[in-house]
């Protein structure tokens, strides 16, 4: 079985410990998967639009299974294993952890110092959507992937929430934690955030009608397979 860890990546300010911590941390969780790098492109980087570019190269090299991970985030190794299997079959997108759990300034250092994730100062934020997703490329474009019209960061994975939940059925929680580690945040520019949240806004209208969302998903370019 080929995994591929996809990672959503453009050098920023401030980005590059978090960066290299995730990448140690992946080299020891599964040091026989294939690390890819993807960016959408465009003036204003897409979290969502790198997503789905990092799942396209990944379906190039013959990947079975992509794990989407943000470059500032940790993972557990019990709950990104179950994924992983589970995935293979389920014909549905996994997220590997029921709870995120920011890591300051603080926990962040603490981990530096070789303090276990776990025993880290952390904050919870409960009912993320984001950080890491256990996928098959099939099941990933199966309900659209996520709509790269969302730039910026923001609201792109509560709208995959809502996509993936009205056509394929709620993605797939493990028993476990994510650790976002510390950096500096990116600028924020509120039209963006407006539009973002406007995009966001019509995907709620059209939870629990599937012909709604194939539309909406139809308008973004990526159409989903069923």
């Amino acid at each position: 079985m080929k995994i591929v860890i996809a990672i959503p990546w453009r050098a920023q300010p401030g980005r590059d410990l978090a960066h290299s911590l995730t990448l140690r941390h992946w080299a020891e969780l599964l040091p026989e998967a294939q690390v890819v790098h993807a960016d959408y492109g465009g003036e204003l980087f897409s979290l969502a639009g790198s997503r789905n570019a990092g799942v396209r190269l990944a379906e190039k090299i013959g990947a079975d299974i992509v794990i989407i991970c943000d470059a500032d985030t940790l993972v557990q190794a019990e709950p990104i294993g179950s994924a992983i299997e589970g995935a293979r079959t389920s014909g549905k997108v996994h997220l590997p952890y029921e709870y995120c759990r920011t890591l300051g300034v603080d926990g962040s250092a603490q981990y530096r110092d070789g303090v276990p994730l776990p025993e880290c100062d952390a904050i919870p934020v409960y009912g993320s959507t984001g950080g890491v997703y256990v996928t098959t490329p099939s099941s990933w474009w199966a309900h659209g992937g996520q709509d790269p019209r969302f730039r910026g960061w923001g609201y792109e994975d509560v709208a995959w929430f809502i996509a993936h939940e009205t056509l394929l059925g709620e993605p797939v929680r493990h028993e476990g934690d994510i650790y976002p580690l510390h950096h500096p945040s990116a600028p924020k520019d509120a039209p963006i955030l407006e539009a973002n949240y406007a995009l966001l806004a019509r995907y709620g209208e059209a939870s629990g009608d599937p012909e709604a969302m194939r539309r909406i998903i139809a308008e973004s370019g990526q159409e989903p397979l069923g």
